[in-house]
């Protein structure tokens, strides 16, 4: 953890993440609560002794919170105890890259760039409703993970995932010149657009489980049925609408991956492999990056059960170019 030390006696503070907190009962009937406290470096076990609602406050996950304390080894790891706890204060300006694992690039940098791109749109129809999709959730957009888990599953990692979409799209639209530029990045652009309503996410930007619509619905569902939403309120045409839900429905590829039909035309079937291709790079890159050359990963039970090797031939701490 990143804590300042404050003394020569393990006392230190510093600003981090309640990632689990349980209310419990000492062996002498004393109430204290047992925490894990976070930030980007790690994780650490935190006792608050002789606990007080009226005079600590009350605590859930996802919280970010000032902690004073000592640290003291416990069954061979580090343990706080802690002395002082409070809530941030907005005029604290805590960073939250120094307490979750964030994107390198800002949640703004990334959505001015996707407004840019559809701005240069020449179809009408594509730069209304994308551009209004965007605008209206731009708040959540610019902190939501793409994921609870697996890939892109940290801060901003929802856009982090769509412009490497896109700029994929733009490199294929070089080479296939025939294909839908337009189309296909407002495809790509829109495919996982209501993940915002599909996980719980806090303001640290890391999701803790699914709202009960993302269960019940599912990002598919909910997205076709907000481009048919933004469509009709808009005045965009059936046609265009239609291949832009078609597009969301389907890129999942296969029924058995969620998708609710199969691509049945080029743009479709181009974004639903661009999307398993940065999610499967993203999640290699992930298994190998704790690897030293030469060694194997532990069984992905997402990669159909595979184990990744290291050749050592590349440097995976270079960071995803999207500028």
């Amino acid at each position: 953890m990143n804590f300042k030390e404050i003394d020569n006696n393990g006392k230190v503070e510093g600003f981090c993440l309640v990632k689990e907190v349980e209310k419990k009962t000492s062996s002498k009937g004393d109430v204290y609560l047992d925490f894990t406290l976070s930030d980007v470096s790690g994780d650490i076990n935190a006792k608050l002794w002789r606990y007080s609602p009226a005079e600590h406050g009350e605590y859930k996950a996802q919280d970010i919170v000032k902690v004073r304390g000592t640290v003291s080894r416990y069954n061979g790891t580090d343990q706080l105890r802690i002395d002082r706890i409070r809530t941030a204060y907005p005029e604290d300006n805590v960073d939250m890259k120094d307490l979750v694992r964030s994107v390198n690039y800002s949640g703004g940098q990334m959505f001015d760039e996707l407004m840019r791109i559809v701005s240069g749109f020449k179809d009408s129809e594509l730069k209304s409703i994308v551009s209004a999709i965007l605008t209206d959730n731009k708040e959540k957009l610019l902190y939501w993970p793409a994921a609870n888990k697996l890939h892109h599953a940290i801060r901003s990692g929802l856009l982090m995932h769509t412009l490497s979409i896109v700029r994929l799209c733009e490199s294929v639209c070089e080479i296939y010149t025939f294909v839908d530029r337009e189309l296909l990045i407002s495809g790509a652009i829109l495919h996982d657009i209501s993940k915002i309503e599909e996980y719980n996410v806090g303001d640290a930007g890391i999701a803790d489980g699914t709202t009960v619509e993302g269960t019940l619905l599912g990002h598919i569902a909910m997205g076709a049925a907000k481009v048919d939403e933004y469509s009709k309120r808009l005045g965009i045409s059936r046609e265009t609408s239609v291949l832009l839900q078609h597009m969301i429905l389907s890129h999942h590829g296969e029924p058995d991956f969620g998708a609710a039909v199969r691509p049945m035309f080029i743009e479709a079937e181009i974004l639903s492999e661009l999307d398993l291709l940065d999610s499967r790079i993203y999640i290699m890159r992930e298994a190998e990056a704790p690897l030293k050359g030469g060694e194997f990963s532990p069984r992905m039970w997402s990669l159909d059960n595979r184990r990744l090797y290291n050749p050592e031939r590349k440097n995976l701490e270079d960071e995803t170019k999207l500028f």
